[in-house]
């Protein structure tokens, strides 16, 4: 933890305050594998960190509050995805290889934040801005990222620009988004995420390519 951390009364927690609020925060996304948000109340989460109430409401107002910080944090991990965008030849089997790589990025950042991401979908669905703000300013960067490549591959006259760069990076990244979150789901459908992989991987080249991948 990095910078100052104040608690909700405005004061500057010291360092065994600060070890408190993350090992709180730690509890929080751990229940939040195998409880719905909702479920899960402030003294669950202070006992598991061995602490009190109190102690939780000094450094949050509530739950969603505690889970907002959480998912801040997420989002600032996810500027990786838009990483995966950027300098990257798009063509041939190279471009592929770029395709996978984002393809496999998204896979794995789902898989490793699907308890938090569960959460700012339901409350951004429910019209919840804090928790829009956090998806929004995740796929946004990506999408920026991959209109800047899409506009790059037409500007090399590799593909036609019968698509608007913005339209088909936006398209692209929602359905990444989707898929991601579905994983689960496609088990059972009997569907293996070892062929959904390749697929999706299929769909992204020849979105910003305008191509079928390289044999």
């Amino acid at each position: 933890m990095t910078g100052q951390v104040r608690t909700v009364d405005g004061r500057v927690a010291g360092r065994r305050g600060q070890a408190t609020r993350q090992k709180l925060l730690d509890c929080l996304r751990e229940m939040l594998d195998t409880s719905p948000y909702r479920d899960v109340k402030v003294i669950d989460v202070a006992r598991m960190a061995g602490t009190s109430p109190a102690t939780f409401y000094q450094y949050f107002q509530d739950v969603e509050s505690a889970i907002l910080e959480i998912a801040n944090d997420m989002a600032k991990d996810g500027q990786r995805l838009k990483a995966l965008t950027e300098d990257q030849g798009w063509t041939g089997k190279g471009g592929y290889a770029a395709a996978e790589a984002l393809v496999d990025g998204f896979l794995e950042f789902w898989r490793e934040y699907e308890p938090i991401l569960r959460v700012v979908d339901l409350a951004s669905a429910e019209g919840d801005k804090r928790f829009y703000k956090v998806r929004q300013s995740i796929l946004t960067a990506v999408t920026t990222g991959l209109t800047e490549a899409i506009e790059e591959v037409q500007a090399k006259g590799k593909t036609g620009d019968e698509v608007a760069p913005n339209a088909m990076a936006g398209t692209l990244v929602a359905m990444l988004a989707a898929v991601s979150g579905h994983q689960k789901g496609f088990e059972t459908w009997k569907i293996k995420m070892k062929d959904v992989r390749p697929a999706l991987s299929t769909l992204v080249f020849m979105g910003i390519t305008g191509k079928k991948p390289p044999r």
